[in-house]
């Protein structure tokens, strides 16, 4: 049975967008971000649903893995997240800067790299869902998830998303969904596929599609329908949605669970909804230092991601420490010192990372010039950094392995907030829920709570899982100012959505640039 071959666009479209190769009859057409081997759209299955499902999964995990692209457009375009150059080290033409100062053009090889990939799942996704393909009625309700789950984020990035048919062939120019449509086309997978996904609580299972990780991505979708709708202000009805969806993850056994930097390991927990089987790694190291080590990296980190130093306040304790003792809340973690750095931490700290570094027999670590590795604060800005500056993230912990394959997408504590938020704007009080999760994390009570400290609550518990820059979007912060974004480009609308990459422009006349670009 022959079957339609996916290559991901990722480099420059030349002339016209249309490459041939003649020595076999693979004729090779650029689309919106795939190119089939069928132009004339003949299309009978995929061959082997269950690996090709599987295949989609095994992608998707590595694209969320990853440190730049997708991680990087939802993190690092933020206030929680940048990528400071020092010296020549993480300069790379800019592509980090740009991101974090909301000064990016079209030709940004992130935004390419991630339309290119999200799109692609898109239409795998639609392959194996196809009638033609005979997926069992659990396998179309995978893809179906994995559809809505890569469709929401092209919808929320760039606000318009192509859709090609299964058998469309390369001389179909894609159709493209507006916001609303590709909010509609998303509501209707999710609503078909939930009732058809496995029940799945608290496990090792939960790498995979279940209907609580349904329920997830319809809470996220509709909690943020008001956006993709058009409308100034959310729809009771959505809110009650979430609510609703909120309630029927909690039945399938998810709860929120004391220990917070345990969650981040590959034991099972009670909070853990979908995770990635992909290694987290890049988590790990792209903060920490050359000179911080670990047996499975005795090379040590790679001294690049920072966070700002308006973020890392917004948490409590000690404003220039974060040894035990420091006052703080548990979920900004704590750093060894002399007294306790040893084998069970190797030196090295959970959460954020400032003041003096510790090895594992609990000597002062110095950077590479020689001086104490002291993690400040302040950054003199995006570039000029020495190999000290700027406070260090670390969830994922090494000690647990930085090759484990245990990355968090969907998480109950998300949840809870959610529902605490369509409460909130449905006129009620979400104070107390949001106190029942601060008193699991050891920070103090909110005597009330409104948009601005929730928007926090989120960051604090949420930091480098995906989510930032949806919630300020959502929160209506995002174009706000903060440390290092280019002025002109505070308040500016138009960088809410990235602009399409000039080779998709080229090769479907149907999309059009947002404004701005």
């Amino acid at each position: 049975m022959k079957r339609k071959l996916l290559i991901k666009i990722g480099f420059p479209v030349l002339l016209s967008g249309l490459l041939v190769v003649s020595c076999t009859d693979l004729e090779i057409e650029a689309t919106d971000s795939i190119i089939t081997d069928q132009a004339q759209g003949i299309f009978n299955g995929v061959e082997n649903v269950e690996a090709s499902l599987n295949n989609l999964y095994n992608d998707i995990y590595g694209q969320l893995g990853d440190q730049a692209n997708f991680f990087a457009l939802n993190e690092v375009s933020t206030d929680e997240t940048l990528v400071p150059t020092r010296g020549t080290d993480w300069g790379d033409n800019g592509i980090w800067r740009t991101l974090h100062a909301h000064t990016w053009s079209p030709t940004h090889q992130y935004i390419l790299n991630t339309w290119n990939n999200l799109n692609q799942n898109v239409f795998r996704a639609t392959e194996i869902i196809d009638d033609r393909s005979s997926p069992s009625a659990q396998e179309k309700a995978e893809a179906q998830f994995l559809r809505a789950f890569s469709m929401f984020f092209v919808m929320d990035m760039w606000g318009q998303a192509p859709f090609r048919e299964a058998d469309e062939g390369a001389d179909v120019n894609p159709t493209v969904f507006s916001a609303s449509e590709a909010y509609d086309f998303i509501l209707q997978d999710l609503t078909e596929a939930i009732p058809n996904l496995p029940v799945t609580g608290p496990s090792a299972d939960t790498d995979r599609a279940s209907r609580a990780a349904g329920n997830f991505l319809m809470a996220k979708l509709r909690l943020n329908a008001h956006r993709y709708k058009g409308t100034d202000t959310p729809d009771s009805a959505d809110l009650q949605a979430v609510i609703d969806a909120v309630d029927a993850i909690e039945a399938d056994g998810f709860a929120l669970q004391a220990g917070y930097f345990d969650l981040f390991t590959e034991s099972v927990d009670n909070e853990t909804i979908w995770f990635a089987r992909t290694s987290v790694g890049n988590r790990i190291w792209n903060g920490m230092h050359y000179n911080q080590v670990s047996p499975d990296n005795t090379g040590g980190g790679w001294n690049g991601f920072t966070t700002l130093a308006e973020f890392y306040d917004t948490f409590e304790g000690a404003p220039n420490s974060n040894y035990v003792g420091d006052g703080q809340e548990e979920r900004r973690g704590w750093v060894p010192d002399a007294t306790n750095a040893d084998a069970t931490n190797l030196g090295i700290g959970y959460g954020f990372l400032i003041n003096q570094q510790y090895n594992v027999n609990g000597d002062p670590l110095n950077d590479r010039p020689g001086d104490p590795l002291i993690f400040t604060k302040e950054l003199p800005g995006l570039s000029g950094n020495s190999e000290r500056t700027g406070v260090r993230i670390i969830k994922y912990h090494p000690v647990n392995g930085a090759f484990a394959s245990h990355e968090i997408v969907f998480r109950f504590a998300d949840a809870h907030l959610m529902k605490a938020e369509a409460m909130m704007r449905m006129g009620g009080d979400a104070t107390g829920m949001v106190n029942t999760l601060r008193a699991l994390r050891n920070a103090s009570a909110l005597g009330s709570v409104n948009e601005t400290n929730l928007l926090e609550e989120r960051g604090r518990e949420l930091y480098y899982e995906f989510w930032r820059r949806n919630d300020m979007l959502r929160f209506g912060q995002f174009t706000r100012a903060w440390e290092f974004k280019d002025p002109a480009s505070v308040g500016d609308s138009t960088r809410e959505l990235y602009p399409i990459p000039p080779n998709a422009l080229l090769s479907n006349p149907n999309l059009v640039q947002n404004p701005g670009y």
